[in-house]
C-alpha cells in the first residue's frame, strides 16, 4: 500500500513531537545538582523541541522555497541536538537508553530533512 503525501507529512509530524517529547523526559531527568548537566540540558531542550516546532511550519509551506528553508532549519536544529547529547554522553558521563535512543532518532531526522530538502531543490530545477 502506497502511502499518500498526507499521511507521510502526518507521520512526520507524529515522528517530530515524540521526538520532542523524548528530550523533554530525558531533560527531566538529568541531574539538577549538576551545573554543566542543567546548562547542557537547558540548550537540549530548546533546539529538540524546535525540530517539532519547525517541521509544522515546514509543513504549511506556501511555497517550496519556503519548505525548504524550514527544512534545513530542522536539519540544522536536530544536528545541534546531537552535538548537546554528545556532550551529554562523552563529557559529562550520562548514559541511558533514552539518549541512546535520541541520537539515533537524530542521526535518521538528519538524514531525511536533508533528503527531503534535495528532493525539493531537484524538482525546482
Amino acid at each position: 500500500m502506497v502511502e499518500s503525501r498526507e499521511e507521510r507529512k502526518e507521520a512526520m509530524r507524529r515522528r517530530t513531537k515524540k521526538y520532542a517529547s523524548m528530550v523533554i523526559r530525558f531533560y527531566c531527568e538529568l541531574p539538577k545538582n549538576r551545573m554543566e548537566c542543567q546548562v547542557l540540558g537547558k540548550q537540549l531542550l530548546r533546539s529538540g523541541t524546535s525540530v517539532a516546532a519547525n517541521y509544522r511550519e515546514a509543513s504549511r509551506a506556501r511555497s517550496d522555497a519556503e519548505f525548504i528553508a524550514k527544512i534545513e532549519i530542522c536539519a540544522q536544529e536536530a544536528d545541534e541536538t546531537l552535538l548537546w547529547l554528545e556532550l551529554l554522553r562523552d563529557d559529562c558521563g550520562i548514559i541511558s537508553e533514552k539518549l541512546s535512543w535520541l541520537v539515533d532518532e537524530s542521526n535518521q531526522l538528519i538524514s531525511i530533512f536533508v533528503a527531503m530538502s534535495k528532493n525539493v531543490k531537484s524538482k525546482c530545477k
